[in-house]
């Protein structure tokens, strides 16, 4: 599982016009799931994310997590993550989990977020064409990656 993870002010999903969910404060989380990825890689995510260390603490050093500073989430699916551009110029997304294995998955991560972090954790529309706005804080983003097997 590869996310890319920046800490906002805040950050929304709008589809169709519409907002479809937004956050203050907190994390906005772009999650792609490959064809290789088990529920262990989603439940090592969730607690990585929940205790990532990148809020300010009173000493203005990273130091605190979203759980401790009561922050949000918005976890948007993002199967462009896995994408293979080392040929050519047109990508190829064979690493990317299928829609039907990844849908799943992705609503596993979810719910493992909501109770590993205990904060509102908010999503977009699972294969929609989304609109994603953010206002980035720091500003700071950072790659994960599951462990490999």
């Amino acid at each position: 599982m590869r996310c890319v993870v920046q800490r906002v002010r805040e950050a929304s999903v709008t589809i169709g016009g519409k907002r479809f969910s937004s956050i203050g404060s907190g994390l906005m989380v772009l999650a792609g799931i490959s064809r290789e990825d088990t529920p262990q890689d989603l439940a090592w995510m969730s607690r990585k994310l929940s205790n990532l260390r990148i809020f300010e603490d009173d000493e203005g050093r990273m130091n605190r997590s979203v759980k401790e500073c009561g922050g949000e989430l918005l976890v948007v699916s993002q199967f462009t993550l896995y994408a293979d551009a080392s040929r050519g110029n047109r990508p190829g997304f064979s690493e990317s989990a299928p829609s039907g294995v990844a849908q799943p998955l992705f609503e596993c991560f979810v719910e493992l977020l909501r109770r590993e972090s205990g904060v509102t954790v908010e999503t977009g529309s699972f294969g929609a064409d989304m609109q994603v706005s953010l206002i980035n804080d720091g500003p700071v983003t950072i790659i994960l990656e599951s462990p490999k097997k």
